[in-house]
């Protein structure tokens, strides 16, 4: 029987490859992508999938050619522009979504996904093949060591959080950890220092909030990614930048059979 050949798209990852090792597919800076069928539909309405977070994740793990690719090395923002190439190959460029204008209003707002474009990254100065930073705190001058976000990261986040809201579901007075977790994952070393109690007690009693919000920020910014600022038309017929709001429904035209 003749292998069915699905036709492709060659990708280009906003971190061009160059913070995974050199052994690894993804130091190419390009993926490749092959176009969705109506089976790979199958996958977005899967209840089980939908339930457990993981048809968009499922979704893209099939539509990546290379299957030699760990989908849990991708880093957060590669992963974003591999969304959005999926979602333009399989449905087209435009997308239409709702948003909260600047007049207060709920506007219908289409958008042309081609024009999301890598943001401006500038690479000198680190080394290739690691991913490693480290930041001085602006208020306490303390030294932070730490690594873009991977989806194996962040599914690591979710699970510690999940496991939390479980333990805590019936306390009614129970404080959201997330921004907390989030840090504590991200850090990788404090000062040098790389044991994770230490860090865990750092990001606890440690890290002032003026600090905390500086570091944030310098993560976005150390983050290659896409920048889903789009510009679109307001309640008044003027045009307004908004944010593309990544969802489920971002790979559903709207259209019923």
């Amino acid at each position: 029987m003749t292998e069915t050949k699905f036709p492709t798209e060659i990708v280009d990852l906003p971190s061009q490859g160059y913070f995974y090792p050199e052994d690894n597919p993804l130091s190419s800076g390009k993926i490749e992508l092959r176009y969705m069928t109506a089976r790979d539909e199958d996958i977005l309405t899967s209840v089980n999938l939908i339930q457990q977070g993981k048809a968009l994740d499922k979704l893209l793990q099939e539509l990546i050619v290379d299957k030699k690719i760990d989908y849990n090395d991708l880093l957060v923002g590669d992963k974003n522009a591999i969304f959005v190439a999926a979602r333009i190959l399989a449905y087209g460029k435009e997308f239409s979504f709702s948003f909260l204008d600047s007049y207060g209003e709920r506007v219908e707002g289409k958008v042309d996904l081609t024009e999301l474009t890598a943001k401006d990254f500038d690479f000198s100065g680190y080394k290739k093949g690691v991913n490693s930073f480290s930041y001085k705190l602006p208020k306490s001058e303390r030294l932070v060591n730490f690594s873009i976000p991977t989806h194996k990261s962040e599914m690591e986040v979710e699970s510690e959080l999940d496991a939390i809201k479980k333990v805590f579901k019936n306390d009614k007075n129970a404080i959201s950890r997330e921004n907390s977790t989030r840090l504590k994952h991200l850090i990788t070393a404090v000062d040098g220092k790389q044991d994770r109690g230490f860090i865990n007690n750092f990001v606890d009693k440690e890290f002032l909030s003026i600090d905390s919000n500086a570091f944030r920020n310098y993560v976005i910014e150390k983050n290659p990614n896409l920048d889903f600022n789009a510009t679109t038309k307001n309640s008044m017929g003027e045009k307004e930048q908004v944010a593309v709001p990544m969802t489920a429904q971002f790979f559903w035209p709207n259209a019923t059979i």
